[in-house]
């Protein structure tokens, strides 16, 4: 009697994961479908700045001598955008980036 009664708590338990589960996944579709289709440009900034996240460590690792197209366009976006970034230095433009 006491092993049915663990089996029934482990399975309803369990099921409960499940519905959680599902609902955290599909939520998290549902709103990254609205956020792409919303066609802002400031989330597509911000999509130019965080793929360029990798390349920003590599060229403050290599004290700026290593550079890819897709830095350039972020840290052109960076300047575009802010007042602030027109007169800061790639590389710091870099490590902003990195602390984002």
């Amino acid at each position: 009697m006491s092993r049915c009664l663990v089996l029934i708590g482990l399975l309803l338990f369990s099921g409960s994961l499940l519905a959680s589960s599902f609902a955290g996944t599909s939520a998290g579709a549902s709103s990254a479908g609205s956020s792409d289709s919303s066609g802002s440009s400031s989330g597509d900034d911000d999509k130019v700045v965080a793929q360029a996240r990798e390349d920003a460590a590599v060229f403050v690792a290599t004290d700026g001598r290593v550079r890819s197209a897709r830095l350039e366009a972020a840290l052109r976006q960076l300047r575009e955008t802010s007042a602030q970034s027109g007169e800061a230095s790639d590389l710091q433009l870099a490590h902003a980036i990195l602390s984002r």
